[in-house]
């Protein structure tokens, strides 16, 4: 791989560790929000308005912004069955065509989302509930996944066109 390609693939595959370390700790709020709701709910019979929507606003951030780390890790479900059967060399065929395809559907939601998010920013759009936040933020969210989602496959696709041997990540970043 030249030099060029490396530094940048490296650069990558680093600022979605950095954004799945900081989205990571989403949970710190998501989990006592949702326990505050369940002892509210089932003690007290006495439910919040705002518990479990901001749980669902701030875990769909946490699912999007984990995703393209989650790819470098190779942690999304897979038809293993059926890889682990074969060779490396058709393992490598496979990840040619698998990260062009994902990249692609990435490029396609990316060209739906973007003008749907820049929308709600513009109106500044809230969910119209009881508690009624803002929704934008979350909308936001999608297509900046999708792009760092994209940009992964791109790496990915990279690093095994360059590396016959592809089996695990290979961004010189110690695995936490």
């Amino acid at each position: 791989m030249p030099v060029w390609l490396s530094v940048a693939t490296s650069a990558i595959t680093r600022l979605n560790r950095a954004v799945f370390h900081l989205t990571v700790w989403l949970m710190a709020i998501v989990v006592p929000v949702m326990l505050y709701e369940v002892v509210r709910r089932y003690a007290f019979n006495a439910p919040t308005v705002w518990g479990m929507e901001l749980a669902v606003l701030l875990f769909g951030p946490y699912f999007l912004l984990g995703g393209p780390y989650l790819l470098h890790l190779r942690g999304h479900v897979s038809l293993d069955l059926v890889r682990q059967r074969l060779d490396a060399a058709w393992q490598r065929r496979m990840d040619l065509v698998n990260f062009p395809v994902i990249m692609l559907f990435c490029a396609i939601l990316l060209y739906f989302s973007a003008p749907a998010a820049w929308s709600a920013w513009e109106y500044r759009e809230t969910s119209f509930s009881a508690w009624n936040p803002p929704i934008w933020p979350a909308k936001a969210m999608v297509p900046l996944a999708l792009a760092l989602m994209f940009l992964q496959a791109l790496v990915e696709f990279c690093r095994v066109l360059y590396r016959a041997d592809v089996q695990a990540p290979l961004d010189g970043v110690p695995q936490a």
